[in-house]
């Protein structure tokens, strides 16, 4: 008997660009040409709309681990799609675990959580001290996209800066977001950066991406240039 796990693979093979697979690969540690079909995102977010209304789509989303990279990107595309907060919610909880790669966790985007911004952060309170390395950065990135405009507050930012890792890819989301916080919060994000809060590749990082924004005045960029850190101090 096919199961919808099998159609979607079948379709995503269909789907597939073995150039964009062999160039894809290079940009994702862990993965390899096996576990990657290379199906390009645009194709991949149209298909994940077609699949998110099935009355069996419940049953690709319990099928986990997935085999293939792109199925794990199909995942995510499908929840960003659910509606429903509590369903969408349920289902971000069961997946975050099996998510293993920067661009599967940075992708996962459910659209339902800007409406739900109390519950969200309640999550979020709880994504971030998480043991696994793509909780910590799926919850980094979900205060920056949610919590740096009408409903920043500063205990958001107090709340990255705590977090200590000894992952890539925790730090660079860290730095990524104070850049983001810079950018669009100045004033109240500028100490973080003036009391040294962070670790000192962080640090770094994040004022390294700031200046590299327009966003950021050259006067601003100029000053952030002096608080760099060198390996003397």
């Amino acid at each position: 008997m096919t199961t919808i796990s099998d159609e979607i693979r079948k379709e995503l093979f269909k789907l597939q660009d073995v150039k964009y697979r062999d160039f894809q690969v290079k940009l994702i540690p862990g993965k390899d040409i096996d576990t990657m079909i290379g199906v390009r995102t645009p194709d991949l977010r149209k298909y994940a709309k077609s699949l998110v209304k099935r009355e069996d789509i419940g049953d690709f989303l319990s099928d986990v681990p997935h085999r293939y990279f792109d199925e794990d990107q199909i995942h995510a595309f499908v929840i960003s799609e659910i509606k429903d907060f509590e369903k969408c919610m349920e289902e971000t909880e069961k997946f975050l675990p099996y998510v293993d790669n920067w661009a599967t966790c940075d992708q996962m985007s459910p659209k339902v959580f800007k409406k739900h911004k109390t519950e969200l952060l309640s999550a979020i309170s709880s994504w971030i001290i998480s043991d696994k390395t793509y909780t910590v950065r799926f919850a980094i990135g979900m205060l920056m996209q949610h919590f740096l405009d009408e409903d920043f507050d500063i205990s958001y930012p107090e709340m990255v800066a705590k977090v200590r890792s000894k992952e890539y890819y925790v730090n660079m989301m860290i730095a990524w977001y104070f850049a983001t916080a810079l950018a669009k919060q100045y004033d109240a994000t500028l100490p973080f950066i003036e009391e040294h809060r962070l670790s000192d590749w962080t640090h770094n990082k994040a004022i390294q991406k700031s200046i590299e924004s327009y966003r950021i005045t050259k006067e601003q960029k100029d000053y952030l240039r002096s608080l760099k850190l060198t390996k003397n101090q």
